[in-house]
């Protein structure tokens, strides 16, 4: 399958730039979904003159109500997008009794309610055309309970769930959708969320490029899920094998080594 018009959401940094350069070098046109349009713009012209594609630039926060909608109208609008790519994500470390409910609802809002959407909306426009891709960003976090990230974990979890079902329920429809399902990557994204990585070894760690190729090569092949990287491929296995009494531990042992960011 050959996509030529992508919409990706969280394009302008980590894994989501990754992803909107990856497609962008396979000859594909971008619409570029983010809510700094300045920063957008900059990486929107430097994939155009890289990559001497269309890369348009979509600014909308995915958080409210009326962003989402704009976003979801541009999916099913054209010029034809045949590719979603729903990255866009947030996360805070700590405990939940230590947050607000404001701060978990503005992750659901992004993480889970957005995707949700936009995925309904492609799953609809694609399967009438009987051709497109959805990528869905969940991580290897939503493979396990995580202590210190309980909501972005749950969150996760959700992505990776969705994804499979409708990888099943468009199967025959010729739309692919696979869910990306990365561990460690270097990104802005671990500062962000005010969590130190220092304590982590450099062989637990993707880059983004790579995360990003993974994805988009699992895309291509229709596979349900990628999970980039050898560690992480084995470690994401045995936590949907082992009884969650010793997962949840050990990933509370995780977060406990992360610490806070000083």
């Amino acid at each position: 399958m050959q996509f030529h018009r992508a919409l990706v959401t969280g394009a302008s940094a980590g894994i989501g730039r990754a992803l909107a350069a990856e497609l962008a070098g396979r000859g594909c046109d971008l619409v570029v979904v983010a809510r700094d349009e300045a920063r957008l713009q900059a990486v929107a012209d430097e994939l155009s003159a890289a990559h001497g594609v269309e890369v348009e630039v979509l600014a909308a926060d995915l958080a409210d109500a009326a962003g989402r909608e704009r976003v979801e109208a541009r999916v099913a609008a054209g010029p034809e997008v045949d590719v979603v790519v729903n990255n866009a994500g947030l996360g805070t470390y700590g405990q939940l009794r230590t947050s607000t409910p404001d701060a978990e609802q503005v992750q659901v809002e992004v993480n889970v309610t957005a995707l949700m959407r936009l995925t309904t909306v492609a799953a609809q426009t694609f399967s009438a055309r009987r051709r497109g891709g959805i990528l869905n960003v969940s991580s290897v976090a939503g493979f396990q309970p995580n202590p210190g990230h309980a909501t972005y974990g749950g969150t996760k979890a959700f992505v990776a769930s969705l994804s499979e079902a409708v990888h099943v329920e468009l199967a025959d429809l010729g739309v692919h959708v696979t869910a990306l399902c990365p561990g460690y990557t270097r990104t802005e994204f671990h500062d962000r969320a005010d969590w130190s990585v220092g304590a982590f070894p450099d062989a637990a760690w993707s880059s983004a490029e790579d995360v990003a190729r993974a994805g988009v090569d699992g895309l291509l092949r229709n596979r349900a899920i990628v999970v980039p990287g050898r560690v992480f491929k084995a470690l994401a296995g045995t936590a949907q094998v082992l009884p969650s009494a010793i997962t949840r531990r050990v990933a509370g042992l995780v977060a406990a080594a992360g610490g806070r960011a000083s």
